[in-house]
């Protein structure tokens, strides 16, 4: 079984908090309905947003997670700052991050895209402009597209993955999740 979720922001990518003593506990992936005994093929990170695919699999979570395999992943990222031609060619060769130089990602700018409003919402300042990116890359390292931003002078403000190779957010709302086709 392959399941497409769309996780909303403030969601660990767990089923359980991992023992956290919190004064407000945080939300988890046991919150959403999800089938029994699936579980996350992948992470996002906490003030991530969007596709996560989940699986009861063990096989197929590691085609989809195996940098081997080379899953591409497509966020849309806003930035803050309005994105030079330097910048986006310097994403485009790869940057060189604390733990390495990155692959090369493929970048274009983009139109706001139409989506549901975050809780909490992007801080504005407006002073700074900000910007849209389409950002896919094939890998997968600890919070990377945010480190390859801010590498070339673009912090991150709002990340939401729409795409993991062919399975897509497709409309999908916040919390909302469907059974896909593994076979693709």
């Amino acid at each position: 079984m392959l399941i497409a979720f769309n996780k909303p922001h403030g969601v660990l990518c767990q089923f359980s908090d991992g023992g956290q003593e919190c004064a407000t506990p945080r939300r988890t992936l046991a919150d959403f309905g999800l089938p029994p005994d699936v579980y996350a093929a992948g992470r996002l990170d906490l003030d991530s947003e969007g596709l996560l695919l989940l699986t009861d699999d063990g096989a197929l979570a590691h085609r989809l997670t195996d940098p081997r395999h080379k899953a591409a992943k497509t966020y849309w990222v806003q930035v803050e700052g309005a994105p030079a031609d330097a910048q986006l060619a310097a994403l485009r060769a790869g940057v060189v991050l604390n733990d390495g130089p990155t692959l090369p990602a493929r970048v274009q700018r983009l139109q706001p895209p139409a989506l549901w409003p975050r809780d909490p919402p992007v801080r504005v300042r407006k002073t700074v402009p900000d910007a849209w990116l389409q950002l896919t890359i094939g890998e997968g390292r600890n919070r990377q597209v945010r480190r390859m931003t801010a590498a070339v002078g673009l912090p991150t403000l709002r990340l939401v993955r729409v795409a993991i190779g062919p399975w897509q957010l497709d409309g999908l709302a916040p919390g909302e999740w469907r059974q896909c086709e593994p076979g693709h």
